[in-house]
């Protein structure tokens, strides 16, 4: 059985690349929002296809990305275990590989090692190999045997002190093998979304902690020490700034609401504490209570995905939303965090511009940020592509004040706590109105062409596409040039099939196991026999090793065994009584 999925023309030229490509290792970069995704899925399932023998291995950054990209995979016929772990055994025989996190591949690199070894690796958002020394040196050493390592990027990224393995650089920049930017994305249409960035200005007192008292406002020229305090005390909880600014992203997504009713908006907090006070903020302002993700919170995958579903407003979050995550009903955002690198930067911008299909009108996104010279010139740097795709007056153009090196370039903004943070308090922020605080005449506009007023208020045209991680199989509008790819489904990976393996989704698979392990505690239950006793022998019975280990096949012949078993235990009881003392619970045969 095949299947097709439909590319975007960048996609598919990327794919054709790929395919060509006669060295091991391949660097795509594209805006977020693109659908690196699916192109990565489908160039490693036309690989698997050519040699079934070999594993599937994909690395994110985060768990919440791991059960993402299992999902995608699903749609492209594609079983990817998220949560494999060595302990539990070898890999099912019909699953295709497994999804694992850059921290995984540094503790368990042996075994990645083995599972990867002449197979097709795919690392996602890559530049994080370089967050940590022992990611870096994990993925090399894991994946060196490989035979193809597909790496994937958002942003473009910088070598740093510690080159990542198997990307190419030109002095320090990485050199990717396709690259598609935000501006071609902008310009192809019903891709990305354009972003308007009002610069919020601010008069910021406070105490240093080396007690001195400092008055300034964004337009004042500081060094990297000053900026970053004055930028902290914009943001505090115990200054007006932050309410301030809150307050006109609240109403900017109010009205957005009124014509696109499930819209969403996102705050960036600076730590977890930061974040607790400006859920507590919106529900003390607006009666909103928002919904509140932070890292160290084990439902923190569950809570984006729910958010994601839903209509809930607000969503606030540190860190955990900055890429990856796809939430295409984001159409506001407030930058609140201290870190002002580009990176993160066009991270958290990536998390507004997805487009999003069924939504009539232009789909502007808006991204409230302090008027601090390091976002004012990210900002501008995006703001000028836009600029150039949508095709706006000539004249003006971006400011040469607004384009001025930033004071450090790629660093945090923050300065390590050296024992005296905790002396630093905050007098006073009060926010400074500007022009471009004003509600833009765009996003009023429900209009699906692009207009001639404001530069930041054009749309883009074109029918709706598929958004990242999700197979296409139709469209609204013929393709101007073949699009389709046709993916060949086998019915399970060379040496399932002989073990009775076939393809299913992660879910079913899920659920398997799931009454596996019920039908297995009712036994134990009526039996007397321990739950180890009672899985090794429908183990026996349905010839696997461990659960863990089951093809699909394997679970549905476990799952039958078990229910025959306890068919004779409940048929061959003596009395009623003793029918309703030992019945197994009816949750286990529904």
């Amino acid at each position: 059985m095949a299947r097709s999925v439909r590319l975007r023309p960048w996609q598919k030229r990327a794919l054709e690349i790929f395919r060509a490509h006669e060295r091991p290792d391949f660097l795509a970069v594209a805006t977020p929002g693109a659908g690196k995704t699916t192109f990565a899925l489908t160039a490693a399932a036309l690989e698997l296809a050519e040699d079934p023998a070999r594993r599937l291995v994909v690395v994110t950054p985060t768990r919440h990305l791991k059960t993402q990209w299992a999902a995608a995979a699903d749609g492209l016929g594609l079983v990817l275990e998220p949560a494999w772990n060595p302990a539990n055994g070898r890999l099912p025989a019909d699953a295709h590989g497994v999804v694992v996190t850059y921290q995984q591949v540094a503790t368990q690199t042996r075994h990645l090692r083995a599972l990867a070894d002449g197979g097709i690796v795919v690392l996602d958002e890559v530049h994080h190999a370089g967050d940590d020394r022992s990611w870096g040196d994990g993925i090399r050493e894991a994946f060196d045997t490989s035979a193809r390592r597909l790496s994937l990027s958002g942003t473009p990224f910088r070598s740093d002190d510690t080159p990542i393995p198997f990307v190419t650089y030109h002095l320090d920049e990485a050199r990717p093998d396709i690259e598609y930017g935000y501006g071609h994305a902008l310009a192809d249409g019903h891709v990305v979304r354009p972003v308007w960035f009002p610069r919020v200005d601010g008069h910021m007192e406070w105490v240093a902690p080396d007690g001195e008292h400092y008055s300034h406002t964004f337009e004042d020229a500081l060094d990297r020490t000053r900026s970053n305090q004055r930028l902290r005390a914009a943001l505090s909880l115990h200054g007006d700034w932050l309410a301030t600014v809150v307050d006109r992203a609240h109403e900017q997504l109010t009205a957005i609401r009124a014509r696109h009713p499930d819209a969403g908006g996102l705050v960036i907090a600076s730590d977890h504490q930061h974040a607790r006070g400006i859920v507590a903020l919106l529900r003390r302002r607006h009666g909103v209570h928002a919904s509140l993700v932070l890292s160290d919170d084990p439902a923190a995958s569950s809570r984006i995905a729910h958010f994601a579903r839903s209509d809930a407003p607000w969503l606030v979050a540190v860190r955990m939303v900055s890429e990856g995550v796809d939430i295409p009903r984001l159409r506001v955002g407030v930058y609140a965090t201290t870190t002002t690198t580009e990176l993160f930067f066009r991270q958290a911008v990536g998390r507004l511009v997805r487009w999003q299909q069924g939504v009539a009108g232009r789909q502007g996104a808006v991204l409230y940020i302090p008027d601090d010279p390091r976002l004012r010139t990210w900002a501008a740097r995006i703001a000028t592509e836009r600029r150039h795709v949508l095709n706006r007056r000539s004249t003006g153009g971006v400011d040469d004040d607004e384009l001025r090196d930033p004071l450090a370039a790629e660093e945090a903004a923050l300065e390590p706590d050296d024992g005296q943070l905790s002396l630093f308090s905050v007098v006073s922020a009060t926010a400074i109105e500007r022009p471009d605080l004003a509600r833009p005449e765009w996003l009023d506009d429900d209009s699906g062409e692009p207009g001639t007023g404001d530069e930041t208020g054009a749309a883009n045209a074109g029918a709706d596409t598929d958004h990242d991680a999700s197979a296409a199989t139709s469209s609204d509008e013929p393709a101007p040039d073949p699009l389709l790819v046709t993916l060949p489904t086998p019915a399970g990976r060379a040496g399932g099939a002989e073990r009775g393996g076939r393809t299913v989704d992660r879910a079913e698979r899920e659920r398997l196991r799931r009454v596996n392990g019920e039908r297995a505690a009712d036994l134990a239950q009526l039996t007397g026999l321990s739950h180890a006793q009672v899985h090794g022998e429908l183990n026996r019975l349905a010839g696997v090793t461990r659960v863990s280990e089951a093809t699909a096949t394997q679970l549905e012949r476990r799952l039958a065994e078990a229910d025959r078993w306890l068919a004779r235990i409940v048929g061959g009881r003596g009395s009623s009584s003793q029918r309703r003392r030992s019945a197994p619970r009816r949750s286990a045969y529904r």
